[in-house]
């Protein structure tokens, strides 16, 4: 009966979804024209009601630990990438946060005209360096705009337990920009999984460590983030479990 329950919430969460996605994605195309803080509030107003019909209708609420470890201003958010949720949930957390996203995500129609207005910064994973070069140049004109820099170290989803290797963009940024680096760990994969229908109620925990300061080799940077960031994620998830 449980999981009867929870196929019907979960297919309801899709009509939703896809209904308070598509209707404001179109008509509210005129604040393309604004500025970006105001853009960022119309992406922020979806998000956060997004978030909240996640709650009443799949019953996935969430907690954030660890909120005094991230500074005011500028700085790195190393962030763990196990769900769509986070993705959600990234302008509620923070103040009109620059992401780091894949290229290919910005030619979606209308949803990647938001994307670049909002100022993410979007990059091309096959044109090698010179993507590292595009990304830096767009990360050190947010850093120096004070806004807070979010990028997914693995570039892409990963599901609870499961390794895979921590890209060179992280270390990129974490020796160019001269910031600190916040690692936040989640475990949001055991409710809202990778690629699979049902979403299960729960509590997603949002965890922020304590931040790498800069001045670490990167071989030294990247070897602490990732043993942190997925003990953490580990911890989280057995926690839950």
């Amino acid at each position: 009966m449980r999981t009867v329950l929870t196929a019907l919430r979960s297919a309801l969460f899709v009509v939703v979804f896809l209904f308070w996605t598509l209707v404001p994605t179109v008509a509210f195309l005129w604040i393309l024209l604004l500025k970006q803080d105001r853009i960022f509030g119309a992406i922020r107003f979806w998000q956060a009601s997004m978030t909240w019909l996640t709650k009443v209708v799949v019953g996935i609420d969430y907690r954030v630990e660890g909120a005094e470890y991230v500074p005011e201003g500028a700085c790195l958010i190393a962030a763990k990438h196990q769900s769509a949720f986070e993705t959600c949930l990234l302008n509620v957390l923070f103040f009109n946060p620059a992401i780091v996203l894949k290229k290919e995500l910005t030619y979606v129609p209308v949803w990647g005209w938001y994307a670049k207005a909002s100022g993410l910064i979007p990059i091309d994973r096959k044109a090698g360096m010179k993507a590292l070069s595009t990304m830096i140049r767009a990360a050190r004109a947010a850093r120096d705009a004070g806004r807070k820099i979010v990028i997914f170290p693995q570039g892409t989803r990963v599901r609870p337990g499961v390794r895979k290797p921590y890209k060179v963009g992280v270390a990129a940024l974490y020796q160019d920009l001269n910031l600190p680096v916040v690692p936040m760990a989640v475990n949001s994969g055991l409710f809202w999984p990778k690629g699979r229908f049902l979403k299960k109620p729960g509590t997603v925990i949002i965890r922020f460590l304590p931040p790498i300061e800069p001045g670490l080799s990167r071989s030294a940077f990247m070897h602490q983030l990732e043993d942190q960031l997925e003990a953490a994620s580990d911890e989280l998830s057995a926690r839950a479990g």
